[in-house]
């Protein structure tokens, strides 16, 4: 078992390779990119990568405090389901006006895969094969599909 501060170095190790390891990838557009913390450019939309002892978890979350903006977003995405798969090469879970662990309300589109562990590090390349793809695809479905969100 771990403390509270063995845990936040060993997630940290985690995210610090796995930046290292995606650092030399370019975005879509052919300039760097931050993968970790990926900035899409609009308020209230986020991708989002997490991990824990038992699932990682990669996802577009819509956050915006303004409900129907947050909800114009997610209808926006809708529309685009079937790029969206095109990109991934795999169907995501799509969770309409959810409450987040905050008790915040959030839509979200994401999967997961169960069974890892980011304390064991013989888990990390499993994380890895499943976070690159994906933060991949998704920055090549963004580039062409941000357009239409920006208001």
């Amino acid at each position: 078992m771990y403390t509270k501060q063995e845990a936040s170095k060993q997630k940290q190790a985690f995210w610090t390779a796995f930046g290292q390891y995606m650092q030399p990838i370019l975005s879509a557009e052919g300039l760097k990119a931050n993968w970790i913390n990926y900035k899409t450019g609009v308020t209230g939309i986020h991708f989002k990568m997490d991990v824990d002892n038992t699932h990682a978890t990669i996802a577009i979350v819509f956050s915006h405090s303004d409900a129907d903006i947050q909800a114009a977003h997610y209808g926006q995405l809708t529309q685009l389901k079937a790029m969206l798969q095109q990109a991934l090469g795999e169907e995501w879970l799509w969770q309409p006006m959810i409450t987040d662990e905050y008790g915040k309300t959030i839509s979200r589109v994401g999967t997961t895969l169960q069974g890892v562990n980011i304390y064991r590090n013989e888990d990390w390349p499993t994380l890895i094969s499943f976070f690159k793809p994906r933060i991949i695809a998704l920055d090549a479905f963004w580039s062409d599909a941000r357009y239409g969100f920006e208001m």
